[in-house]
């Protein structure tokens, strides 16, 4: 019978990984979503956002890109070969009171297409994220 390694203990050693892929996977996702031929949002758009990152990051904050948060969660059963997997904890989003939407008064479509594009980033970011989680724990010494 194979043993598999302590779940708990490939959880905090992946866990100790995540800042530097979170990192990694931020360039990466903004640079296929909004950098790019294909991106979500028009030129403008992605102006108004690294424009609204710059204004809450010289305001102390951790800006737009800042501040979405994923975490490592288990799943399925004890003892399956991997039952890790990533979650945005948080997404970043643009709301009537936010610091965000008072700088520029956006209107409601423009916030719209805003968040849905916040929203697809950060699900990208936690996918780019779980690729290298799953090949952190299918490394061969493990």
């Amino acid at each position: 019978m194979v043993e598999f390694p302590d779940e708990r203990q490939i959880v905090l050693e992946a866990r100790s990984q995540l800042d530097q892929w979170t990192k990694s996977a931020r360039r990466e996702a903004y640079a296929d979503l909004f950098d790019s031929e294909d991106s979500v949002l028009s030129p403008e758009e992605v102006r108004l956002l690294d424009a609204l990152d710059s204004e809450l990051e010289r305001g102390g904050g951790d800006g737009v890109w800042g501040t979405d948060q994923y975490g490592i969660h288990t799943a399925g059963t004890s003892g399956s070969d991997t039952s890790l997997g990533v979650v945005c904890v948080y997404h970043p989003q643009i709301t009537v009171d936010s610091v965000l939407r008072g700088a520029d008064n956006l209107d409601d479509e423009t916030e719209e297409r805003l968040n849905a594009a916040l929203w697809q980033y950060s699900e990208r970011v936690a996918t780019l994220i779980e690729a290298e989680l799953d090949e952190f724990v299918n490394q061969p010494q493990r």
